[in-house]
């Protein structure tokens, strides 16, 4: 009992300060964590293009489909970018700047739905499906798992701009958008990689 009301009086009654193992905060070591699954998800996709396009020797593009190469890039750029304006917002609510945090999270909303719209309206252009062999069938799997993450990116930034606009986050509160921010960046690392490899290479 002494052990007990001694450890109630130490900070007043309040249960002592978690102590952290590592110097990362967990909910960012989570999402690191997430993200490393989500790597090896987006592996085993890549490792099935690298079979059908090289090791079965798949014509990349097939004939006579074509890859839509010009709209893709557009895409590039624009995720590029709102890897930027996501990248200001966390800045700017770091400082205190809460005006500067709403337009970089609303930018970088607008830009993801832009990519997202553009891919679709890709796929109902593109001129070929699932159906006509083994290139439509890694094509539609790398991009649509791509867009997946795309709009569950775009549902995270739809929350943290909600809260933006409600004045959640401050300069000593952020984590929200710091781990948003990381989830983005990282949808955006994915895409170079997918663009690279799919339409390029």
């Amino acid at each position: 009992m002494a052990v007990h009301a001694e450890h109630l009086d130490h900070g007043g009654g309040h249960p002592p300060t978690p102590h952290y193992s590592s110097r990362i905060a967990p909910p960012v070591l989570g999402m690191f964590l997430f993200i490393g699954s989500e790597i090896m998800l987006f592996g085993a996709f890549f490792t099935a293009y690298f079979f059908v396009r090289v090791a079965a020797g798949t014509p990349w593009p097939t004939p006579p489909f074509h890859l839509p190469v010009y709209v893709a890039f557009v895409n590039t750029c624009i995720l590029v970018t709102s890897s930027a304006t996501v990248h200001w917002s966390l800045q700017s609510i770091k400082r205190g700047n809460v005006w500067g945090l709403r337009a970089g999270l609303l930018l970088t909303f607008l830009m993801g739905l832009s990519f997202l719209i553009s891919q679709l309206y890709e796929y109902l252009r593109v001129g070929f499906n699932l159906s006509d062999g083994a290139f439509p069938t890694i094509f539609f799997c790398l991009t649509g798992l791509h867009g997946c993450h795309v709009f569950i990116g775009l549902t995270i930034l739809a929350i943290m701009t909600t809260r933006a606009f409600r004045g959640h986050f401050s300069a000593e509160h952020h984590h929200g958008v710091e781990i948003g921010g990381i989830y983005w960046h990282f949808v955006d690392m994915m895409w170079i990689v997918v663009f690279t490899t799919v339409y390029v290479l």
